[in-house]
């Protein structure tokens, strides 16, 4: 009898991508080396609950252009709508559950899934929907910043702690320099530069 297929490793990085940044790749590329990953998905939120009460969000489609035009220089990366088609606020639980229930309905076993977050993402765990739930579904993968420690252990969770990449950036650094008119070129991959340029992206905002 033919061999059971392994479970894919998979990767899950979610995010709000608003927009993505070479921080985010890096990130990526370290995870998918350190730990083996067969793919890592980039699952663009479609609607960012816990930020979208605080700030206005770049629309869904411009973001999800954006980390298609990202992942194209990472090999065994791509760019997830999955929660863009489920609609509605995003939860990642959700999400997990259903990379699940795809893999399964194609005959595949279910991917052994790997939640990727920054250090200081761990804090808010707790108010995640369903965070035990998540907790018993995935392995969380926590990316170390430069120059600061990672975690030994998150209560509730199976953790890795990967060593993150020489860059310390964030979305919203990037979104306050083109905002005051200055270039982002040295934080944003090149075709992602090009997208903002090309739909006058974050220009007006302060």
């Amino acid at each position: 009898m033919p061999a059971e297929p392994r479970p894919e490793r998979l990767g899950v990085l979610g995010g709000t991508f608003d927009p993505p940044h070479l921080g985010h790749v890096a990130a990526a590329s370290a995870c998918l080396e350190q730990l083996g990953l067969d793919r890592v998905l980039f699952v663009v939120a479609n609607d960012p609950w816990q930020k979208t009460p605080v700030r206005d969000v770049t629309p869904a489609a411009d973001r999800l252009a954006m980390v298609e035009a990202a992942v194209r220089s990472i090999p065994r990366a791509e760019a997830s709508r999955i929660e863009l088609d489920r609609g509605g606020p995003s939860y990642t639980v959700e999400t997990v559950e259903a990379l699940a229930a795809s893999a399964r309905a194609a005959g595949r076993p279910d991917p052994e899934q790997f939640l990727i977050v920054g250090a200081d993402v761990i804090g808010s765990l707790p108010t995640w929907h369903r965070a035990a739930r998540l907790a018993e579904l995935v392995t969380l993968v926590v990316v170390r910043r430069p120059g600061a420690p990672g975690p030994n252990r998150v209560p509730g969770w199976r953790l890795e702690v990967v060593a993150g990449p020489e860059l310390d950036l964030s979305s919203s650094e990037v979104r306050e320099l083109l905002a005051a008119g200055r270039s982002a070129r040295a934080l944003v991959p090149e075709a992602v530069e090009r997208y903002i340029e090309a739909h006058n992206l974050y220009a007006v905002r302060r």
